[in-house]
């Protein structure tokens, strides 16, 4: 007992020490978990974690996890409804319209690999619930917003926030499952978010098409429907910040950087909320993934920035070594090309919907070709708006736009619902390649096809592959160690976000004269990733249950 007592000292000793006295790796670790195996009892973190049981717990983290979700697509697509409707009152051209589109993923590109750092040493849950509450304090000053270039640096601002529960989440969420639950967690809370993404082009149709006004003389505007809109779309965020807050930290995490106490403490929380009635004993943890490349600073002291930016410098290095190199490129490649088409493409949705639906109101039973329609439709609006001055003031929003809006949410609800019942029989690897091949194909077919209707509901389903972002969510947490899982979740969507704004972009500049080409190099490339994703390796926790 004495020899126990002095190597509990030893790692206690250690955990106390700062960053510029001594990162532990390890091998330190492993070495001391090895000395204490042979004094008592020891079970894995998975082992621990099933003890505690499956339930209200559980529950509620997928709830906030669907929640949180929403919250980013609520807060970043919401611009696609409302820029339509305020381009007067922003004084909107084509290309403003584009950077109010884009400049929320670029808030997401610059801060993605700060959140995955301070995800991976301060903590999940710390850095979690206060960037959503700050992103609903940006939104709602937004909201009133009178000059373009203020809102767009809000936009931005917001963007830098939403990063936080876009990425990290994942990596909270997935660390109370246990590896036969996890993806299955992950789907639900999929589920959960189209359910609630679906109610977005209700929200938009009924305060959007709102017929009424409040003029605020102090602040110099009138307070229009679309700004109450704006102020709605970002209370999903407070609420989710609020729960979070008084959510417990990731018992993994904590038993990552040695706080194994802490960790017990939390897996107790769960077993008591979960229905266990007796006290839940559990024996000295280890995490069954411990990785000896990899080197975990146990404190960071914040005003030697140094320190801070090598030690996130280097933990960004590891996902490119040679152990990680193909799944964080392959899937960094994936996260591009999903949200160039799911959030970047999605943008210009209602633009390409409006379009259609007027030919087919003013053309019944006519046959054309969905870009033949777009570059008429843009030719009519130069010649009349004299190339690229302030668009018209609509008001409102067709019908249709929400029509095919909530046809494309269903489509998600039916979709997840379906991949809820599938992803712990089939091979998620699999499932992402079936996807792809589905969407993108009917992403071409969309522009081949000259009966507009048929056209419309492909180009409808072409957004579908949005799904696979969460799909992709799952098979990324089980592909690194819990070090590195916050670090490689906002590397990969901080690559997704940078296909977003080149998405957006892009439609901006080719749909004129290149209509066509705004369909062939996602497609493809999407189907690129597609064979890609196939090549994929195992999940690190089935690769270690192997070698045991």
């Amino acid at each position: 007992m004495e020899t126990l007592k002095e190597s509990n000292e030893h790692i206690r000793n250690d955990s106390n020490e700062t960053p510029n006295e001594k990162l532990l790796s390890h091998d330190d670790i492993l070495s001391s978990n090895r000395k204490l195996h042979l004094f008592e009892e020891t079970i894995t973190f998975s082992e621990a974690l099933e003890k505690t049981k499956y339930g209200r717990f559980n529950y509620l983290i997928i709830m906030v996890t669907g929640m949180a979700w929403a919250n980013v697509l609520m807060d970043t697509c919401s611009v696609a409804f409302y820029m339509t409707v305020a381009s007067c009152d922003l004084q909107l051209t084509n290309y403003r319209k584009s950077l109010l589109s884009g400049i929320g993923f670029v808030g997401i590109i610059l801060s993605s690999q700060l959140w995955g750092f301070l995800a991976d040493t301060k903590g999940r849950r710390s850095v979690i619930w206060p960037s959503l509450v700050a992103g609903f304090v940006v939104t709602l000053i937004s909201s009133f917003s009178n000059n373009f270039w203020v809102i767009l640096v809000l936009r931005l601002f917001n963007g830098v926030f939403v990063c936080c529960s876009s990425a990290t989440v994942y990596a909270y969420s997935s660390e109370f499952f246990t590896e036969k639950t996890r993806s299955k967690s992950i789907m639900i809370s999929s589920f959960i978010f189209s359910f609630v993404g679906m109610i977005l082009p209700f929200l938009a149709f009924a305060i959007i098409n709102g017929e009424w006004s409040i003029v605020i003389p102090a602040l110099g505007l009138i307070y229009k429907p679309w700004r109450l809109f704006v102020i709605v779309c970002g209370i999903t965020g407070l609420v989710c910040g609020i729960i979070i807050y008084f959510l417990p930290e990731s018992p993994k995490f904590l038993l990552s950087i040695y706080k194994e106490e802490e960790a017990k403490e939390v897996l107790q929380k769960i077993y008591r909320i979960n229905g266990g009635k007796d006290e839940l004993k559990l024996p000295h943890i280890i995490l069954e993934e411990d990785s000896t490349d990899i080197s975990t600073p146990q404190k960071n002291d914040s005003s030697n920035m140094q320190q801070f930016f090598t030690s996130m410098w280097e933990q960004t290095v590891t996902l490119f070594r040679k152990k990680y190199i193909l799944s964080t490129v392959v899937v960094s490649a994936t996260q591009f090309w999903l949200y160039a088409i799911g959030t970047g493409l999605y943008m210009w949705f209602p633009h390409f919907i409006n379009a259609m639906g007027e030919f087919m109101k003013n053309n019944p039973n006519e046959k054309g070709f969905l870009c033949d329609i777009i570059h008429e439709k843009d030719l009519s609006l130069n010649a009349k708006n004299n190339n690229q001055t302030t668009l018209d003031c609509p008001d409102k929003l067709e019908n249709i736009t929400f029509a095919y809006a909530v046809l494309m949410d269903i489509l998600y609800l039916i979709s997840f619902a379906i991949l809820t019942f599938l992803v712990n029989r089939i091979n998620k690897n699999f499932i992402m390649f079936i996807v792809i091949l589905f969407c993108s194909g009917c992403g071409l077919v969309a522009i081949w096809t000259s009966n507009v209707s048929i056209s419309a509901i492909l180009y409808v389903i072409f957004f579908v592959v949005a799904i696979g972002i969460n799909i992709l969510g799952a098979i990324t947490v089980d592909l690194y160690p819990t070090q590195l899982r916050g670090m490689a979740m906002c590397v990969s969507l901080m690559i997704g976000r940078l296909g977003s704004v080149i998405g957006t972009y892009i439609v901006g500049v080719l749909i004129a004269n290149n209509c066509e080409l705004t369909f062939y190099i996602p497609c493809c490339a999407m189907m690129i990733c597609g064979f890609l994703i196939l090549l994929l390796p195992r999940p690190i926790t089935v690769t270690n249950q192997d070698k045991t």
